[in-house]
């Protein structure tokens, strides 16, 4: 079984300047590759520092990926971190010079002193040519560790990783396994209930189980290391099936649902049209449904009857309201169907910048038991 970390390299993700994609993209990758991804870290243009974490990470794990700090410039340090980590030099390489220079004539450019930089590489180190950009990357080998450093452009990484890296990592490590994930999402409990219901579940090492809470929403993570993949998902469907046993309506949907578009669907599946009132969710609701009329300071009372209003003036077959109160953490919701009038109150004890989305989650999978009930 293998096991890998990622490191970003990179100031200026540190500072929130720019989001690293690299990671995740990695991570997917690995998961598909049966690899165990046991941490990430994202680590400043720092040379010592960078040193430091690849000799950690080589002590927890036999693949360690950098991305990031291969350009030209002096603050990028990634080759020089990964020759100090392994007490090595770094060394000049003909061929990736050769590489270096032909992407830079793409542009019409003259290759500048600087680029010289982007053919080094630790000593002993096997180059990775780059396709799509001037930096190459490269892999080194140390007893059961490979470093592998990638670019930090990201079609440049996800190029190499998937062309070169994948095929290297699948010959070096003799990665015959598939991790699965499927995701389950939940509303209408919350995430101390969903453990209580599952909690056994969530100990098993394979498939794992894991719950992910969001705003009105809690996901449960099931993920599967197999043989293949029809194994794998043999697996998840056992676990997934005790899971739906268990939590019964709670859930609504799975991997790239959303709430709104299973509300949505079930309306159209029962041919109702549907028009919406929300009062203080800054235009929520208006940008998950259609229809939908925000309006401000809105009571209980008042809710119910401008509901009323707009439910006789658009001549749809369903309405929806709900509102919310900052100052008491509150939220009212108002209903109008084929099945008559509903009303429902209900607190929130977390932050107050969250209420209007968990208010707004909660009125939709109202909306949404409420269009699974048999007539």
């Amino acid at each position: 079984m293998s096991s890998a970390e990622i490191l970003t390299i990179g100031t200026e993700i540190l500072l929130g300047e720019i989001v690293d994609t690299n990671t995740r993209h990695i991570a997917l990758t690995l998961r598909e590759l049966g690899v165990d991804l046991y941490r990430t870290v994202t680590i400043g243009d720092n040379v010592e520092r960078i040193a430091a974490a690849i000799r950690d990470s080589m002590a927890h794990a036999e693949i360690i990926i950098t991305t990031g700090g291969l350009g030209p410039t002096v603050d990028d340090p990634t080759r020089e971190a990964v020759a100090k980590a392994l007490g090595v030099e770094t060394e000049f390489r003909e061929e990736l010079w050769q590489q270096v220079t032909a992407a830079i004539k793409k542009y019409g450019r003259k290759p500048a002193e600087n680029q010289k930089r982007q053919a080094l590489v630790p000593k002993g180190a096997l180059g990775v040519l780059n396709p799509v950009g001037t930096a190459p990357a490269f892999i080194v080998e140390r007893g059961r560790n490979s470093i592998i450093s990638l670019p930090g452009v990201p079609n440049e990484m996800e190029y190499i990783l998937h062309e070169s890296i994948v095929p290297y990592l699948q010959k070096r490590f003799d990665l015959h396994e598939v991790i699965k994930v499927r995701v389950l999402h939940t509303s209408g409990l919350g995430e101390g209930t969903v453990d209580e219901k599952i909690g056994d579940l969530e100990t098993l090492p394979n498939p794992t189980v894991g719950l992910a809470a969001h705003t009105g929403v809690v996901d449960i993570r099931i993920a599967a290391k197999a043989q293949g993949e029809a194994e794998a998902q043999a697996m998840i469907a056992d676990i997934e099936g005790r899971i739906r046993a268990r939590l019964g309506d709670a859930v609504f949907g799975v991997d790239d649902d959303r709430l709104e578009k299973v509300v949505l669907d079930l309306l159209a599946k029962r041919g109702w049209s549907l028009t919406a009132i929300e009062s203080g969710l800054n235009g929520l609701l208006a940008r998950k449904l259609p229809n939908v009329t925000s309006l401000t300071g809105l009571t209980a009372v008042s809710l119910m009857e401008a509901l009323r209003a707009a439910h006789a003036d658009s001549k749809t077959d369903v309405a929806l309201g709900v509102t919310v109160h900052i100052a008491d953490h509150s939220a009212d919701m108002a209903l109008i169907t084929p099945r008559g009038e509903k009303t429902h109150r209900t607190t929130y004890g977390g932050p107050p910048s969250s209420l209007p989305r968990w208010a707004m989650n909660l009125a939709l999978n109202w909306l949404r038991t409420v269009a699974q009930e048999s007539d």
